[in-house]
């Protein structure tokens, strides 16, 4: 188990240090697994070594969200008073993403051909 959490950490520190370098706008992380899934494409051996490991780390996922639940919950007294711009944001953001999805979803569809009347 050790040596698979040292497997996982290394791809994440590869994955930072090509993001810092690089300067690209990518979460290190985010390079790392992609690093990982190439690597578990090209060497299928090292599936074994991590699965177990990666099964008990999903087993306890949620146990990764409390810090940033009590985050939250420790920001929200600096927002006391904001809670209008707070919901205004909240409102016009989802309306706004659900019309640039429609927008999107129109040009990505075109026109459908009517349907020939016999």
């Amino acid at each position: 188990m050790l040596l698979a959490l040292a497997i996982l950490l290394v791809f994440q520190c590869v994955g930072e240090g090509i993001a810092f370098l690089s300067g690209w706008p990518i979460p290190g992380p985010v390079i790392g697994m992609l690093l990982l899934f190439a690597s578990l494409l090209a060497w299928p051996r090292l599936h074994e070594l991590l699965e177990q490991t990666a099964t008990q780390l999903l087993r306890h996922l949620s146990l990764l969200f409390v810090p940033a639940g009590v985050g939250i919950i420790v920001a929200a007294a600096s927002g006391r008073g904001q809670w209008l711009a707070i919901a205004v944001a909240l409102v016009c953001s989802t309306l706004l993403t659900l019309a640039v999805t429609a927008l999107v979803m129109q040009a990505l569809a075109g026109n459908p051909k009517e349907p020939d009347d016999a």
